[in-house]
C-alpha cells in the first residue's frame, strides 16, 4: 500500500499533463513521481539518459542495477530490471544466480564480477575502494565508469524512493515475488 497517495494524472493539466501523456503506460512509480512535475521530469531525463545514451554495456548496466535493487531489498526495481536486463540479452543463470546473492558465481564473466564488486563496494561504502576501481577501469572507459558509478548511485535512490513512498508491484510482480528471495 503507498504511503504517500498516488497523483491522479486525469488532474494533470499544462505541461505536466503533456509530459505525463508520453509516459504511458501510466507504471505506478511514475504515477507517484507525478506528485513532484519537477522532479519527475529530471528523474525520466536522467534514467533515459543511462538506460538510452550511455557506452556503458547494456549488460553489465542490468546486472548493476539489479544488483543494487537486490542489496536494496526494493522488489520493484529487480522485478522491472531482471525484465529488462533479459531484454538486453543478460542470461537467466546470471539472473538466477544473483537472487542467490552470488555475484562469485562461475557463470560470471571476469569482468561482469569487476562490475558486481564495485556495485557491492559502492552501495556498502560510498566509495570504490581502489581495487574496485581499478578492476572496472582495466576494460571500462573513463566514460564507461563515470557511467556505471551515476548509474548505481541512481538506482540506490530509486530503490530508496520506491520502498519510502510504498509504490505498489505492477502486473506479474505478485506472482514474481513469491520466488523472488529478497
Amino acid at each position: 500500500m503507498p504511503r504517500i497517495p498516488y497523483f491522479d494524472v486525469d488532474q494533470a493539466s499544462g505541461k505536466h499533463a503533456e509530459f505525463l501523456d508520453k509516459l504511458k503506460p501510466h507504471l505506478n512509480i511514475y504515477r507517484m513521481l507525478a506528485n513532484s512535475e519537477a522532479g519527475l521530469k529530471g528523474f525520466i531525463r536522467m534514467g533515459n539518459a543511462l538506460l538510452y545514451r550511455c557506452e556503458l554495456d547494456a549488460g553489465l548496466r542490468e546486472l548493476a542495477i539489479v544488483r543494487v535493487g537486490r542489496l536494496s531489498r526494493a522488489a520493484y526495481e529487480v522485478f522491472q530490471h531482471e525484465r529488462i536486463g533479459r531484454e538486453a540479452g543478460v542470461d537467466e543463470a546470471k539472473i538466477a544466480a544473483l537472487r542467490e546473492a552470488t555475484i562469485e558465481a562461475p557463470v560470471f564473466a571476469d569482468n561482469e564480477k569487476a562490475v558486481l564488486r564495485f556495485t557491492d563496494d559502492v552501495v556498502r561504502n560510498v566509495k570504490a575502494s581502489d581495487r574496485n576501481l581499478k578492476a572496472v577501469q582495466a576494460f571500462l572507459s573513463p566514460g564507461a565508469v563515470v557511467e556505471l558509478t551515476l548509474t548505481v548511485g541512481y538506482y540506490m535512490m530509486v530503490c530508496r524512493f520506491l520502498e519510502t513512498t510504498g509504490v505498489e508491484g505492477e502486473e506479474g510482480q505478485a506472482e514474481w515475488l513469491k520466488t523472488a528471495k529478497l
